[in-house]
């Protein structure tokens, strides 16, 4: 691998541990209903489990209530049945069209423990950044032994790689004190 390539590599792998972190974090519940809570309950649909995302619509009309919207409305008790299922602790409410979901409101207990669970995953999501370094750093090694770089260039790509880390790392930091805002929010 070369320079290029190995940067390169890098950097997708941190924009992909972005998303990852970015994605389930939407699951952690907020201080304000957002379609996020449901989206990735998978429902039972003609036998096969799909995101609840691609069976309906949903939307967050007021900042306690979500509504659901099926596409096809014979799929309304299984959307029902999953979301109970999928202990996201919320309760749907199913009037023959529209699955209605109340927002309870957090205590303060909660939001702590909403935000150290968004907390375990910002440090997952570091972990994942180290352990994209460590990789990148042994393919610069490798490829100074094979002499496809020179020591200077080595040396180059190490230091970009630890940039590239940084700025991930900043990425991962803005999105948790995001998140811990939208929790904290009353």
């Amino acid at each position: 691998m070369d320079h290029d390539e190995i940067l390169l590599d890098c950097e997708e792998r941190m924009e992909k541990a972005l998303e990852v972190m970015t994605e389930e974090m939407r699951g952690i519940r907020g201080g304000r209903a957002t379609p996020g809570l449901v989206e990735g309950v998978r429902v039972e649909y003609y036998g096969s489990p799909t995101p609840l995302k691609q069976l309906a619509t949903i939307s967050a009309p007021d900042p306690r209530l979500l509504v659901i919207k099926p596409f096809d409305p014979g799929s309304l008790k299984e959307i029902e049945k999953a979301i109970l299922r999928a202990d996201v602790g919320l309760t749907p409410s199913n009037d023959g069209k529209l699955i209605r979901i109340s927002i309870p409101t957090l205590s303060e207990e909660r939001r702590k423990n909403l935000v150290s669970m968004a907390r375990d995953k910002v440090e997952e999501a570091k972990v994942s950044l180290r352990n994209i370094r460590r990789d990148a750093n042994r393919n610069v090694d490798g490829a100074q032994k094979e002499k496809t770089l020179s020591e200077d260039e080595a040396y180059k790509t190490k230091d970009e790689v630890q940039d590239l880390i940084k700025e991930y790392e900043k990425k991962i930091d803005d999105a948790f004190e995001k998140k811990e805002t939208e929790i904290m929010e009353i």
